[in-house]
C-alpha cells in the first residue's frame, strides 16, 4: 500500500483505516509512504517547494523496492502532478516485479485531469489490473473515457463516534476540510458572518490546515465576526470528539469527490448543509439526509443552516437518516469487495 504517513484528508484517512482493518482480518500489510520523513537535519527543507519535491523523490524512489515483498500492490492516487509524482513510480515498480496493481483513484478532479493530462495519465492507467473508486460519481467520469472501474465505498468507523442526537440544536457549526482554494471555506466564513447576524452566540469551529490558512484568518478578522476558532490539523482519533462537540456540519466545496468528513457527520448525528460537488449530492441528499445549497452562495448556506435551527426535529429526522448512510459505509459493508480485488475476481 502506498500513501503518505503525513498526509491528513480523506485518502490519508482512507489509508490508515484499510491499512488497520486489512490487519484485523490477518493480511500482511507494507505501508510505504510517498512524503517518507525528512533527516532532521533537512526537514527544514519540507518549505521550499523544488528542493522539498527532489529530497522526497530521492526517499521515496528507493524505498519502491520493498514492493519485491507484496503479492497486491494498492496505489492511492489523486491527480495531475500528484499523479505522475507517486502513483506513476509505484506503478512502474509493481509492473517491473510482475505484481497485481490496484489503483485506488479518489480525486475530484478526475475529468479535468484525464481530459487534459491524457498522454501523462491513461498509458499508466491501462498498465494496472484495477481501478477502484469509492463513488458512481467517479465511475461515470471514468466510464466517459473508456475505463471500467469497481465502486467501492469510503469507510468509516461508525463506532468510534458518539451518535447524539440533538435535542436542543445549537448555533455551534463545524466545517472539517482542509483550507484549500476547492473546498472554498471562505464561503463557510462568509455564510457564518451572516448567520451570526441573527445567532449573536453562533459560533464556528474550522478543522483543517493548507494554503489558504492565512487568508482565511485573514477574513474571518476582515468580516468581524467573533466565534470563530480556527483548531489547525485534526489527527483521526480526535475526530469524534470534535463533531461531538458541535451542532450542525457545514461544508462549501466546489470540487469534491465521497469526503470522509461528511460520513464522520453523518456518524456522529450532525446535521448537515453542504454544497453538492461530486458525490456529495447522493450522500447529502436534500431534505432527506441534510440540506443542500449551490456552490458559492454563503447567503443561502446561511438560510439553510437557520432553517435547521427553527426546525430541530427536523434536523434530528435528518441525522437519523443520515447516520443510516453512514452504516453503509462500515467495513462490514466492504469487505468481501476489497477480498475480491485483492484475489482477482471479476465483480458480478
Amino acid at each position: 500500500m502506498t500513501f503518505g504517513l503525513d498526509i491528513l484528508g480523506g485518502q490519508g484517512v482512507q489509508a490508515c483505516t484499510l491499512d488497520g482493518e486489512l490487519r484485523k482480518e490477518g493480511y500482511e500489510v507494507l505501508f510505504i509512504p510517498v512524503n517518507p520523513r525528512f533527516p532532521r537535519p533537512l526537514r527544514a527543507l519540507r518549505r521550499v517547494p523544488v528542493l522539498r519535491t527532489l529530497l522526497n523523490q530521492a526517499l521515496y524512489l528507493p524505498s519502491l523496492r520493498r514492493l519485491r515483498r507484496a503479492d497486491v500492490v494498492h496505489v492511492f492516487s489523486a491527480s495531475y502532478w500528484s499523479f505522475l509524482l507517486a502513483p506513476v513510480p509505484a506503478i512502474s515498480a509493481a509492473r517491473w516485479l510482475g505484481k497485481r496493481i490496484v489503483l485506488h483513484y479518489h480525486s475530484g478532479e478526475a475529468d479535468d485531469h484525464l481530459s487534459r493530462w491524457g498522454v501523462l495519465v491513461h498509458p499508466w492507467l491501462r498498465l494496472v489490473d484495477e481501478i477502484v473508486v469509492p463513488s458512481e460519481y467517479l465511475r461515470g467520469v471514468f466510464a466517459r473515457h473508456g475505463y471500467r472501474v469497481r465502486v467501492i465505498p469510503n469507510v468509516v468507523d461508525t463506532s468510534c463516534f458518539r451518535y447524539r442526537e440533538r435535542t436542543l440544536l445549537r448555533p455551534q457549526l463545524l466545517s472539517t476540510r482542509n483550507l484549500e482554494p476547492y473546498y472554498r471555506v471562505d464561503n463557510t466564513l462568509e455564510a457564518f458572518a451572516l448567520l451570526r447576524a441573527r445567532y449573536p452566540a453562533a459560533t464556528l469551529t474550522v478543522a483543517g490546515y493548507g494554503r489558504e490558512e492565512g487568508r482565511l484568518r485573514w477574513l474571518a478578522t476582515a468580516l468581524g465576526a467573533d466565534g470563530i476558532r480556527f483548531v489547525g490539523r485534526i489527527e483521526p482519533r480526535e475526530m469524534p470528539g470534535l463533531c461531538d462537540q458541535a451542532d450542525v456540519f457545514v461544508n462549501s466545496s466546489v470540487v469534491d469527490n465521497q469526503p470522509v468528513s461528511v460520513l464522520e457527520a453523518f456518524a456522529a448525528g450532525l446535521p448537515a448543509v453542504s454544497t453538492g460537488a461530486g458525490d456529495i449530492a447522493a450522500m447529502v441528499r436534500d431534505g432527506e439526509t441534510g440540506l443542500l445549497v449551490p456552490p458559492g452562495d454563503p447567503a443561502a448556506m446561511a438560510k439553510a443552516v437557520a432553517t435547521l435551527l427553527e426546525d430541530p426535529e427536523r434536523a434530528r429526522r435528518m441525522a437519523r437518516h443520515a447516520r443510516r448512510e453512514a452504516e453503509k459505509h462500515t467495513w462490514a459493508q466492504v469487505r468481501e469487495a476489497w477480498a475480491a480485488v485483492y484475489s482477482g475476481a471479476r465483480p458480478c
